[in-house]
């Protein structure tokens, strides 16, 4: 490995001067901001098409995508067998409705938690051989990851109710009704983002997405993220359900520990709580394994794992994998969706959960990992000054922290007028979430970017 950061990059080659674009593109940008509701601060890049790891934009600069839609494209853009895939299923049906059952919703929910079984998750220990409680696990489909979120927090809700009804009091006298149940807290967690709906809203604990929208659901309360003590402090008889990103990634990419996750799990056993994983960005194999959480003992898994972004590589689809307990809750009409596990979208799904739970492709997954952490191992020796620590998160999902929070901004300015597509996190760092399929060269030339980069920050810090 180079004993320096590279400075091959150090030129702009993908200038965003309005001087260098001509009038029919900043044209085509002034149409399409006059028409669209301005809830994003989007750079002058209009994009056509990709392949693999690659995007276009509409005069054919050519740029790495390490952003992969926001840790949606685990298979890349432009995939073959997907294209195909698509246009086979739409030409035979697109949408009916969940009022009847269609080919692939029950096949999809089957492959979720039989692979799960497999990997490990939701209280199963790798290769079925060993599971926390009894029974097996249901899935529902939403369109999005706020809604699986949303679903998720309803589920809990309705279940901690009725378990609260079944109750005797003290122990003695009549059962209660869940109409009176008290036991509607939420639990959740700072640097945490659940989604933008309300009730998830609720639950991202960042004034400047929930401000505006107050007042916000009521009952949810915050804890500091991986305070154990903070936590057992705040987690009482009235707490229906705890919410946690096992590793946050708009947040900052923060994992928490073992110890942690042990203690939510003891804590919510303790008070008939259910624990939900949010795995919406760092599931589906992105972390090196199917869920974050699949390598942790049984003793600290969750009850709920919620789902979205790479499900179909691109295609609206989110799920809520529910064990039995909790699911024979969810009686018709406790919670219904439109377009949620349309025969098009579960199709989709299928075919890629296939692919990205392959031995070939986790092993891949694995490798390129494992170069990844060998650059970023060498980016705080490199840049003292700016690197406030080693990078966090792991497999495919990484952050690069700085020691000033306007870095992070500039670094995603200066790589993108480099070629190479990047991600805020938190307030202090950079994210790295590109495809699955993601080669080793291509690893290089973003680091070689992101090294170049940073070459040109330091007599401004």
């Amino acid at each position: 490995m180079a004993s320096q950061p590279s400075t091959s990059y150090k030129a702009i080659t993908h200038s965003e001067d309005e001087s260098s674009l001509s009038e029919s593109y900043l044209t085509q940008i002034k149409s399409h901001s006059d028409y669209l509701t301005n809830t994003y601060a989007r750079p002058p890049l209009i994009l056509s098409h990709g392949k693999g790891s690659w995007v276009y934009d509409v005069i054919g600069r050519k740029y790495l995508d390490f952003s992969a839609g926001i840790a949606v494209n685990a298979l890349g853009h432009g995939d073959e067998e997907i294209s195909q895939l698509a246009g086979e299923q739409a030409s035979k049906m697109i949408h009916t409705s969940n009022v009847w059952y269609n080919e692939w919703a029950g096949e999809l929910a089957k492959l979720l938690v039989e692979t799960t079984k497999q990997h490990g998750g939701l209280g199963f220990a790798p290769g079925g051989k060993e599971q926390r409680g009894e029974g097996g696990a249901k899935v529902f489909f939403s369109n999005s990851g706020t809604e699986a979120n949303e679903g998720a927090i309803k589920f809990a809700r309705k279940y901690a109710k009725e378990f609260w009804a079944s109750e005797l009091t003290n122990g003695v006298g009549a059962a209660r009704k869940w109409e009176d149940s008290t036991k509607t807290r939420v639990i959740h967690f700072t640097n945490a983002f659940h989604g933008r709906s309300m009730g998830s809203l609720s639950a991202t604990a960042n004034p400047k997405y929930q401000l505006p929208f107050t007042p916000l659901v009521p009952g949810f309360e915050l804890v500091t993220y991986g305070d154990i003590n903070g936590f057992r402090a705040t987690i009482g008889p009235d707490t229906c359900a705890v919410i946690v990103e096992p590793i946050q990634g708009e947040g900052g990419v923060f994992e928490g520990s073992e110890e942690f996750f042990k203690t939510l799990r003891a804590e919510c056993d303790k008070f008939g709580a259910v624990l939900i994983f949010d795995e919406i960005q760092c599931g589906l194999f992105r972390s090196g394994n199917m869920w974050a959480h699949s390598r942790f003992p049984l003793d600290c898994h969750p009850d709920i794992v919620t789902m979205a972004k790479p499900l179909a590589n691109g295609f609206p689809i989110g799920a809520i994998m529910v064990r039995d307990h909790i699911a024979k809750s969810i009686t018709p009409g406790s919670h219904g969706t439109t377009f949620g596990g349309s025969v098009f979208a579960t199709r989709l799904a299928h075919h890629v959960l296939t692919r990205l739970s392959s031995p070939t492709l986790t092993a891949h997954i694995n490798q390129v990992s494992a170069h990844l952490q060998n650059r970023l191992s060498k980016l705080q020796s490199y840049f003292p000054e700016l690197i406030k620590e080693p990078a966090r998160g792991r497999g495919l999902i990484r952050g690069i922290p700085f020691t000033d929070s306007t870095i992070p901004g500039k670094v995603v300015e200066g790589a993108r007028q480099r070629g190479v597509l990047l991600l805020t996190a938190g307030k202090d760092a950079i994210r790295l979430v590109p495809s699955l399929i993601v080669e080793r060269a291509e690893i290089d030339f973003a680091m070689d970017v992101i090294e170049s980069v940073l070459s040109t920050l330091p007599a401004e810090h």
